[in-house]
């Protein structure tokens, strides 16, 4: 494998994988691996921040049970009132661990200019885009920004990382 295809699996394999992405920072920057870390050291977790996500999203909202749900059987308004619980509950999840703000602080509908050189991961053009920026336009959306990213901590054994609701047994 060559160097530049080393490189572009590491950048996208990091995304994925938290405990990958850890041990090259620790390779980058000289410092022992989370395994190697000092008796008494707290241990990283072994699994994705992404399950870990998923796992809080179905413990706090019933995230998972209600989209995996088949809701052929059910009427409208059950569906509904099962929505708006979830929803409620979701909006609660995430606002403490990413507090979302608006990314653009003009009212959609309102008149905005795009300028040169701008961040396409700010803006992202829509319509009859020609000629070369600045641009002016109609806000359609205005994007949201996390102001906070503060995941819970995951505690679990090594062997259930990929457990994200345990089983229910009423005994």
């Amino acid at each position: 494998m060559t160097t530049l295809g080393l490189a572009f699996r590491t950048f996208f394999k990091i995304f994925g994988n938290e405990a990958f992405a850890e041990r090259v920072k620790a390779a980058l920057t000289g410092e022992a691996e989370p395994d190697e870390a000092a008796p008494g050291a707290p241990v990283a977790d072994k699994r994705s921040s992404a399950l870990t996500l998923l796992a809080t999203l179905q413990h706090e909202a019933r995230f998972l049970d209600f989209v995996m749900e088949p809701l052929d059987g059910y009427q409208d308004a059950q569906v509904g009132a099962a929505a708006r619980d979830v929803h409620r509950d979701l909006g609660t999840v995430v606002k403490r661990i990413f507090a979302p703000e608006p990314l653009a602080g003009e009212e959609e509908g309102s008149s905005v200019k795009v300028p040169a050189g701008f961040d396409p991961a700010r803006f992202r053009l829509t319509g009859e885009v020609v000629g070369e920026p600045p641009y002016e336009g109609t806000l359609q959306h205005h994007g949201w920004r996390a102001a906070k990213c503060e995941m819970p901590a995951w505690t679990g054994d090594p062997g259930s990382a990929s457990v994200v609701a345990p089983s229910e047994v009423e005994v």
